[in-house]
């Protein structure tokens, strides 16, 4: 199971936490997994500058492998906004029941993602993956001064193409079935729905970087079936939702290891920018109203105190559940045995006999 792609990474296996943002990938689920022989990845998009820092030094704490961090790359200009007024009333029904004050219209502050990358870089992360964009050439070429390796996220070819371009070490191939956030940077995202599988074979017929594949893996076999479709490793986030090392609310983990099926759809309701998750109550509050949603990142900053109201309650119906089509077949297991079992499942003589 070796290849080019896990010596330039310095990873045993092929097994890669996907980047988590909000607070799922806590250092602790990042060191397991590299401890494990897999790639950890925190997700740093919504930290600020010394918050990174400090996560950066606890993980250098539990490990000495390798493992990366991840941030938002673009998508954060100035949009259009409709008339706030009918997103505000609805969220003040809400915030009325969790007891929160009237919500009023974030200010948007000025893109982190400078600030961010300068604690990235001071702090001498090892591997640096980002999405919603490609940074520009200076930022990529500070990266590479450092020996900072450099992972981009592509839904279609034509994006994976313009990564190649920019001159990233690797690609995730962020397939339909993925959780979370669409990494879409060029086109509208309903044309970057392609399964995980096609686009792994897709990019890997036109370009000649390593690809990762992302989207619907949950166990070995489908590791297994990703590196047979031409993908160098598989990145995982799903799967790692449950385990007890990961941040994310016990709410959101209950629902992901309560589904019995994929109950999962694409939404805009949280952040204004659209991501894959459970379906839920506030998402069917705004069915057949999206037209009031807000852009991102301006929707995201709105639903944040309901978010974090819901989470401290308990209640999933106004949580961002972000999962991915193979919810139902989620476990909970540490994310170190988890690495362990993936390779397992990977290797075993099922999982070959389906090559």
């Amino acid at each position: 199971m070796r290849n080019p792609l896990l010596e330039k990474l310095g990873i045993d296996n092929a097994v890669i936490q996907g980047p988590m943002g909000g607070g799922p990938s806590t250092p602790e689920l990042v060191s397991a997994v590299s401890n494990a022989g897999g790639l950890g990845s925190l997700g740093a998009a919504y930290m600020k500058a010394d918050e990174i820092t400090s996560a950066i030094r606890r993980i250098k704490s539990l490990t000495s492998k390798p493992f990366a961090v991840n941030l938002f790359a673009g998508d954060y200009t100035a949009k259009p906004v409709p008339d706030p007024k009918p997103m505000l009333d609805l969220l003040g029904e809400i915030h009325a029941r969790f007891g929160l004050p009237a919500p009023t219209i974030p200010t948007l502050p000025p893109d982190p993602f400078a600030a961010q990358l300068e604690a990235v870089l001071d702090a001498s992360a090892p591997i640096f993956s980002f999405t919603f964009g490609v940074p520009d050439a200076d930022a990529l070429a500070r990266l590479r001064a450092r020996r900072v390796l450099t992972i981009g996220t592509a839904t279609t070819v034509d994006e994976a193409k313009a990564l190649a371009a920019a001159g990233v070490d690797a690609i995730v191939a962020q397939g339909a079935e993925a959780g979370a956030h669409r990494g879409t940077f060029a086109g509208a995202f309903e044309k970057s729905m392609v399964p995980t599988l096609d686009l792994v074979r897709g990019i890997r017929a036109a370009i000649s970087a390593p690809v990762i594949a992302s989207g619907g893996i949950m166990d070995g076999r489908d590791i297994r079936a990703t590196l047979q479709a031409g993908a160098s490793a598989a990145a995982l986030g799903t799967a790692f939702l449950a385990s007890p090392e990961c941040g994310a609310p016990e709410a959101h983990k209950k629902a992901v290891l309560a589904a019995k099926s994929d109950t999962t759809v694409i939404t805009r309701a949280f952040s204004g920018r659209p991501a894959r998750g459970l379906r839920n109550d506030f998402i069917a509050k705004l069915a057949g109203r999206e037209d009031i949603i807000l852009p991102y990142p301006l929707q995201n900053m709105l639903t944040r105190a309901m978010r974090s109201a819901a989470a401290g309650r308990g209640e999933p119906g106004f949580l961002s559940l972000w999962a991915g089509t193979g919810v139902a077949r989620a476990r909970s297991l540490p994310a170190g045995e988890m690495v362990r079992k993936l390779v397992e499942e990977m290797e075993s003589p099922a999982a070959q006999s389906a090559d």
